[in-house]
């Protein structure tokens, strides 16, 4: 737990990134690279959040750099794998844990954004309705489709399973479907996991409707 003197690292992304979903992420600049060392060597999560301006990669700008702005609400990423065997460059994956929304930031000298964040309640458990169990049955023919071409860490939805869970139905179709940035993390901020659900079964009636091509 967060005290309120203590910021935490943030990496903005050009992406959303849900709670339960894996991130693999390849760490070449030297902001990040002593950042994930850190947070790595000590246990601890960084803020991925999306950006609304810039770009992944810190550019000149004339004089200075790039402008950089992002949104106020984000995942935590906990690193489970960490490979630093090549000079200059770590591979890392990461999955998504806790919401939070940023009270505070700011730019270090070398390009590091860090922050001031409040944790955002988890997801309440909250049962699949009926209508919307289509939804269950369609993630599942999606995995056993992919099954046999990636190797099992590799999925885009890994265990544990939890296919009575809305807001965990919700967060995997939501990385899965084709969406703007802004879209997906419109989704991923909504407090109420059943009405993420509902928005998430929309896009993908829409996309599986008779005389468009189902989505993978």
């Amino acid at each position: 737990m967060n005290s309120p003197d203590t910021e935490t690292p943030l990496f903005p992304l050009r992406s959303v990134l849900f709670p339960g979903d894996p991130l693999p992420l390849r760490i070449f600049e030297p902001r990040y690279l002593d950042m994930v060392q850190r947070c790595h060597a000590r246990g601890e999560p960084f803020g991925v959040v999306a950006l609304t301006e810039g770009d992944e990669v810190r550019r000149r700008d004339g004089a200075g750099f790039q402008r950089e702005e992002f949104h106020d609400v984000g995942t935590l990423a906990h690193i489970e794998r960490f490979d630093a065997s090549q000079p200059g460059l770590i591979h890392i994956r990461t999955v998504g844990r806790q919401r939070f929304r940023l009270l505070s930031r700011r730019c270090l000298s070398h390009g590091l954004w860090v922050g001031q964040i409040e944790r955002l309640p988890d997801d309440a458990e909250v049962p699949v309705p009926d209508d919307l169990r289509l939804a269950v049955r369609q993630l599942q023919d999606v995995l056993a489709s992919l099954g046999g071409r990636a190797a099992p860490e590799d999925l885009p939805v890994q265990p544990p399973y939890r296919w009575d869970d809305a807001g965990w139905l919700a967060n995997r179709w939501a990385g899965l479907l084709p969406m703007t940035l802004q879209e997906r993390h419109r989704l991923m901020a909504l407090e109420n996991p059943l009405l993420r659900l509902e928005l998430v079964v929309d896009r993908l009636d829409a996309l599986t409707a008779p005389g468009r091509p189902a989505s993978s």
